[in-house]
């Protein structure tokens, strides 16, 4: 191995994002300085917990009003959609725009152990949450084993 390929061996250009450090940000502060605030793109933050009853979807939609927030389930794949519009005051400038606006998307595949016919979601105090609950099949079991002598 020459000294160009040990150097880039590790180098990986289609790794996601998420995994790369800084990179998120890196991409936040080019946006804001390439689009206007109101078609700046965006990624709301989500959290996915699993009980045993059920897998939980948490997503900070702050400032959204649920007519501009769509979720929809198809072919094992959950998307939720959703604009946070950017008003403007009447009279006043900002000296600062940080946050994001704009249209979202983000879509997940479920496991076949989610049955879609129960799925719910929630929306409180800024949080989306989608409450996936599981089949009974994939529930754990306890079996008590009995041993002979």
């Amino acid at each position: 191995m020459n000294h160009f390929t040990r150097q880039f061996a590790t180098f990986a250009p289609f790794t996601d994002v998420d995994q790369m450090p800084g990179m998120r940000h890196f991409q936040d502060v080019v946006n804001r300085f390439l689009n206007e605030p109101n078609l700046r793109p965006w990624t709301p933050a989500v959290d996915i917990l699993e009980t045993e009853n059920e897998l939980l979807l948490k997503m900070d939609v702050p400032d959204i009003s649920l007519k501009d927030v769509d979720i929809r389930l198809e072919n094992d794949t959950l998307t939720i959609k959703g604009d946070r519009k950017f008003e403007q005051p009447g009279g006043k400038g900002y000296h600062r725009i940080e946050r994001n606006y704009g249209t979202f998307a983000r879509s997940f595949t479920l496991p076949n152990t989610v049955e879609i016919e129960r799925v719910k979601a929630d929306y409180k105090a800024g949080v989306l949450t989608v409450i996936l609950p599981k089949k009974e099949v994939a529930k754990p079991r306890s079996i008590k084993v009995e041993v002979n002598e």
